[in-house]
């Protein structure tokens, strides 16, 4: 996020009400794509009341969303009503793809067990959307089909502990590699996707599992290489 609320990237329209859905639920959700998908860029402060203005709503769902962002490490307090997503240091990502390897690699080699031609498809049908967003340099929709591919290989399986976790990551990574991917562009990534695909369809969990550690992997050694992080400060760049 920017330092001043009318440069944050906070989408001026209000936020539609959905029949049966609590207000405050309607905003997390909202906030918690922006975070994702790294429309907040790390260390940036904002009112709430800011937050409240750009989305059209009252302070009360703004408040038990953050609340519920803040839990899940996605976003900090400052006091005097200002947030942000937390900076990004070498120590915390390196953590993050530790947890990120070990429990995504988990759910893919379980996904094989819950694997469908149906799903298959429509797990091909959102790569060839990522293959686009490739292609044509569009870093915002590359990060949401990515986090969609993963998102939809990994429920393949139903997962009531490991998969909130995992969502938790990509949470707290997701400003981040929009700086990355910002900066770097998506011409330069490969596509380990194809090759999860084809492991699943053989009914091979060890390749399947292989595939997205090597696409974990890439993403890792990008962010490491483009950022030189040694004492980088993310919310500077």
């Amino acid at each position: 996020m920017a330092e001043s609320d009318k440069n944050n990237d906070i989408s001026q329209a209000p936020v539609p009400r959905r029949v049966g859905i609590p207000a405050h639920e309607v905003i997390y959700q909202k906030l918690r794509e922006k975070i994702l998908y790294g429309e907040f860029k790390p260390g940036g402060a904002v009112t709430l009341q800011g937050v409240a203005d750009s989305l059209q709503v009252s302070l009360t769902p703004i408040r038990e969303s953050v609340r519920r962002l803040i839990a899940e490490r996605a976003l900090e307090f400052h006091g005097n009503r200002r947030i942000s997503v937390p900076k990004m240091t070498q120590g915390r990502l390196e953590e993050i793809y530790t947890a990120r390897l070990n429990l995504e690699g988990e759910l893919v080699k379980r996904a094989v067990n819950g694997i469908t031609e149906e799903k298959l498809t429509a797990l091909e049908s959102i790569d060839h959307q990522l293959d686009l967003a490739i292609s044509e340099g569009d870093t915002l929709n590359y990060l949401k089909f990515n986090f969609l591919f993963h998102q939809q290989l990994y429920q393949m399986q139903h997962s009531e502990i490991i998969l909130p976790i995992v969502e938790t990551l990509w949470l707290q990574l997701g400003p981040s590699l929009r700086v990355v991917c910002g900066r770097y562009g998506t011409s330069g990534l490969s596509d380990q996707h194809k090759k999860a695909i084809q492991a699943l369809r053989d009914e091979d969990p060890l390749a399947a599992q292989k595939a997205i550690l090597d696409d974990i992997l890439q993403g890792r050694q990008i962010i490491f290489e483009e950022l030189s992080l040694q004492n980088v400060d993310f919310s500077t760049i």
